[in-house]
């Protein structure tokens, strides 16, 4: 039997768990404030092995993005074992891809968050993201999190 001990600051840990609350009360705001808005998606390219990060990297190369080689982010996350509404147009967006997030309900899974570095307007801030469970990508989105931002599938927008 091992024991191992740890100490933790409580203020370090506090301020890390309101920090990744309010990262994720922005995205969920952000899923709503952008239900109205169209989006230019395809189906899935490549293979959807991604062990590594090179081969995430690679993955959203072949969409036509060129993304910084560091994720900014990397959060892990609990995949609901029921969706509600709030979830219809994101789950909309992801079988338009050809992901279904319904068959990794209850799961935890990894989002690996990577800054876009092309988007064809020249916008600053957009990001990638990828839904990764046991090194296979099992959704994705672009989004920019500004005021006015938008969200869509992994493709490249229509001109």
């Amino acid at each position: 039997m091992f024991i191992f001990t740890a100490k933790i600051d409580r203020r370090k840990l506090t301020a890390a768990a309101v920090a990744g609350v309010i990262f994720c009360g922005a995205l969920v705001a952000l899923f709503f404030l952008l239900g109205g808005r169209e989006t230019a998606v395809s189906a899935p390219v490549g293979s959807s092995s991604v062990r590594t990060n090179e081969d995430r990297v690679a993955y959203l190369e072949q969409y036509g993005w060129t993304v910084e080689p560091e994720p900014i982010a990397v959060e892990e996350l609990l995949i609901p074992e029921t969706f509600d509404e709030t979830y219809d147009q994101y789950l909309e967006l992801q079988s338009s891809q050809g992901f279904d997030l319904t068959k990794y309900c209850g799961k935890r899974v990894k989002r690996y968050a990577y800054a876009i570095t092309n988007y064809p307007t020249g916008e600053s801030g957009v990001q990638a993201g990828l839904l990764v469970y046991k090194n296979t990508v099992i959704g994705g989105e672009v989004l920019s999190s500004q005021l006015d931002g938008f969200i869509h599938g992994l493709s490249l927008p229509q001109s």
